[in-house]
């Protein structure tokens, strides 16, 4: 099983083996959400810095996971999303016996997410009800939406006593780069930092209700070009001919990076970036855990429940009456919550 430790983890040196708490979170498996469970790894160690965090999570989270110094190590949970495969928790669970952790924290809410730290057998299994797994936990949390509205409170009273509120506002997610990895992928990469970065994110995994036209993301690119930027397109491998419709006949230094960065080394340049627009997406949660000047645009989706946390994010949505719908494609198939969201109120945010 692939264990990967953290080069920016806290280092404690402790005497003794036993005065030496462990703690495996089960990680959220998207992106944007792993970004949000930072706070609650940092709240942990406020509580009780004697503890190693370690997160089982999806390959895909790994490069967010691997730039927060909370985390010690980052195992990688290898069950497709649906997949049950009860013999291979079983076997997964009996192999994380042996790491003798103390307490378990459960962030996703299904019944198959709670097997591996019960078949671990690891004494405390914190989580909240939900699917019929409160026998799989025995510290079986009951979440009050009202009390806790946004998911980064959710994930940070797992950290707390039953019954105890998280800060509020809460905590903001934060990203550490690496700056010798950040120094190697621009070199690979042939990038420079001698003009302004302007990061356009373009990409959205849940579905195209949630992208912003490439007609508006180049009227960006284009203003920006004027204004002396260079531009930076980030995403995976399937948004590149979206980028590359973006950046198609411009005059001036404009990259598409999609797909020609991992995740780790997307953060690393997302640091560099002197703007941002981005959709809803996990590249979203990555800039503001960065604190880079942003917009966020909101399309099918809502800003109420896992907003951009930074005072540098500023949020975009026109607030349609038929949005949010938190549909993957425009259910009336004409998308105005994103077609009418103009760049020049995007670009207006960046001259206030």
């Amino acid at each position: 099983m692939p264990l990967l430790r953290n080069p920016l983890c806290l280092q404690r040196q402790h005497s003794r083996r036993s005065t030496l708490k462990r703690t495996l979170i089960i990680g959220a498996a998207w992106v944007g959400d792993a970004v949000l469970s930072q706070p609650l790894f940092s709240l942990l160690l406020t509580r009780e810095p004697d503890q190693q965090i370690h997160v089982l999570a999806p390959s895909w989270t790994h490069g967010v996971l691997g730039r927060m110094k909370e985390v010690h190590q980052v195992l990688d949970n290898p069950f497709r999303h649906g997949e049950l495969s009860l013999g291979q928790r079983r076997r997964l669970g009996l192999t994380l016996n042996r790491e003798s952790y103390d307490q378990a924290i459960v962030l996703p809410n299904s019944f198959k997410s709670a097997l591996v730290p019960w078949f671990a057998g690891i004494p405390r299994r914190t989580g909240y009800r939900g699917e019929w797994r409160q026998w799989l936990l025995n510290d079986v949390r009951q979440l009050d939406k009202s009390l806790l509205p946004l998911m980064v409170q959710r994930f940070s009273a797992l950290a707390l006593p039953p019954g105890t509120a998280p800060p509020s506002p809460p905590d903001t997610p934060r990203l550490t780069p690496h700056p010798e990895a950040q120094a190697r992928t621009l070199t690979r990469l042939g990038l420079s930092t001698a003009r302004p970065v302007g990061v356009l994110c373009p990409g959205a995994e849940f579905g195209p209700a949630k992208r912003w036209p490439e007609r508006h993301y180049r009227t960006v690119a284009q203003q920006w070009m004027r204004e002396g930027f260079q531009i930076w397109v980030l995403g995976s491998g399937k948004d590149h001919p979206v980028a590359e419709h973006i950046l198609q006949g411009l005059a001036g230094p404009a990259y598409n990076l999609c797909g020609q960065t991992a995740l780790d080394e997307a953060v690393d340049l997302m640091a560099l970036a002197d703007r941002v627009v981005s959709n809803d997406s996990g590249l979203m949660h990555v800039a503001a855990a960065l604190d880079r000047p942003m917009v966020a645009l909101f399309g099918s989706s809502s800003p109420e429940f896992t907003p951009p946390l930074s005072a540098q994010a500023h949020v975009e949505t026109l607030h349609l009456s038929c949005s949010p719908c938190f549909k993957r494609e425009c259910p009336l198939g004409h998308l105005n919550c994103l077609e009418q969201l103009l760049p020049e109120r995007v670009l207006s945010r960046f001259s206030a």
